[in-house]
């Protein structure tokens, strides 16, 4: 499935307009630039257009840093297309930064790369919060991994209480993110067609891209969700799951075609932890 010629046109635009820029990244690094931290967002919109994304945004980013975006997982391309969307930077798992080619993009993007084993939590939560406490936007993947684009999987919690290490220095506001894959040439890609785009379990890399670049323009919907705080919601487990709830709802409504019911964010004045759990019917109809 897929063009061949197509293939090859926009792998090799997508190299040249990469290469081409990289060393412009790596000067602005070394001199301590401020335009490197909006260099990437512009790098990746073209990327988007070259591969065939075309993003289609509900809601806004926060302006406020530090923020700290939760998102939902589905493939390598989420990196193209939330660098689209958002002027910040990736958690990204420690093997990345030893990946040829796209180690060097992620470095080059100053991601935050963690270990995932739960005897470095502490150090992780860490690394992140001195991030968050000098102003910085990351993006985090709570799920831990990429998953099949039917449904969201579980949220890890650990990573939240970055929010939590330095909000006595300034507040950390994080902000849900979901995304789909929705369509295919305007057609809606159901279960069968999502595996081209969601990258999971032992699927090799270089196989798969070789398959989804091939492919027509897809939409992808990226909705942008009501920000909320860890002091809002009370404990790192609360604010996982508010915004599991409002990711899952997200995703859901983007692949069903239709709102789907979702919590408001926690309330400042009752300062109540967020314990509301999202309907499994929601979930159930996004797998369809």
């Amino acid at each position: 499935m897929g063009s061949p010629p197509l293939r090859l046109a926009r792998l090799t635009l997508y190299f040249a307009w990469t290469v081409s820029l990289m060393p412009v990244q790596v000067v602005g690094l070394a001199l301590g630039r401020q335009w490197t931290r909006t260099l990437p967002i512009f790098y990746h919109r073209w990327c988007c257009r070259i591969l065939g994304f075309r993003i289609r945004v509900i809601g806004t980013p926060t302006s406020e840093r530090p923020v700290l975006y939760a998102a939902n997982h589905i493939s390598y391309a989420d990196i193209t297309v939330l660098g689209s969307v958002i002027p910040g930077s990736f958690i990204a798992k420690s093997e990345v930064a030893r990946w040829p080619f796209f180690g060097w993009l992620a470095k080059l993007q100053r991601s935050v790369f963690v270990d995932r084993q739960v005897r470095s939590a502490t150090i992780q939560r860490d690394a992140i919060g001195r991030r968050l406490a000098a102003g910085d936007a990351l993006i985090l993947f709570p799920e831990g991994t990429s998953g099949d684009g039917n449904r969201v999987l579980p949220f890890k919690s650990a990573l939240f209480g970055a929010a939590q290490q330095c909000d006595g220095v300034t507040p950390v506001i994080v902000q849900p993110v979901s995304l789909a894959y929705t369509r295919l040439d305007g057609i809606p890609i159901g279960r069968l067609y999502r595996p081209f785009f969601a990258w999971y379990g032992a699927v090799d890399l270089a196989p798969h891209i070789w398959s989804m670049v091939g492919l027509g323009t897809v939409e992808v919907v990226v909705e942008f969700h009501p920000p909320t705080s860890f002091r809002d919601c009370g404990s790192r487990k609360s604010l996982a799951n508010y915004c599991y709830a409002r990711i899952a709802g997200g995703v859901a409504g983007a692949l069903c075609g239709r709102p789907q019911p979702m919590p408001e964010p926690p309330s400042a004045a009752s300062c109540s932890p967020f314990r509301d759990e999202l309907p499994e019917a929601i979930t159930q109809r996004a797998a369809g």
